[in-house]
């Protein structure tokens, strides 16, 4: 069994190479393929968080840019219903002006109407005054079939008109 031992059997010299060739070959795969691996992943790493705060950076630059907008469309709306009730205000004040002017137009209008009746009544009773006058005046001159003075004459029309006017 000595073929065997020696096929199965453990020889420190041998062991101690495979040892020793193990740690050389793990430091050299340490030193160049480990480091650059794991330098490798780091920059990846790196990459991928900085690509999560750009995103969040944008996501909130893009929140901000919501908010602003949200708030500008509000003032644009507000401006446009301040405006809307400034046309509305501005638009009723007009309406009341011009329905003033034709009430004052309308007012004048009747006072003008009112004067020239009043004229146009003291026309008549004036005229009728003198063509009352006229005919008083002869009535009396044929029933007193005289001459009367001028004076007494314009005396007697000057009674008959007060007691026309008077009575009427």
């Amino acid at each position: 069994m000595t073929g065997f031992e020696s096929f199965v059997g453990v020889n420190p010299w041998t062991a101690l190479f495979t040892f020793c060739n193990l740690l050389i070959t793990f430091a050299v795969l340490k030193k160049f393929l480990f480091q650059p691996v794991r330098q490798m992943i780091d920059d990846r790493q790196k990459e991928v968080d900085q690509m999560y705060a750009q995103a969040a950076q944008a996501q909130q630059a893009a929140q901000t840019l919501e908010a602003e907008y949200k708030g500008r469309l509000q003032n644009i709306h507000d401006e446009q219903d301040a405006l809307l009730r400034e046309a509305t205000a501005r638009a009723r004040q007009r309406e009341e002006e011009i329905v003033q002017a034709a009430r004052d137009e309308a007012q004048g209008l009747r006072a003008a109407a009112e004067a020239d009746i009043a004229q146009a009544r003291k026309k008549a009773v004036h005229d009728l005054k003198d063509e009352i006058g006229g005919i008083a005046v002869e009535i009396a001159s044929k029933v007193v079939e005289r001459e009367i003075r001028e004076t007494d004459h314009q005396a007697l029309i000057d009674s008959f008109i007060q007691n026309v006017g008077d009575a009427s």
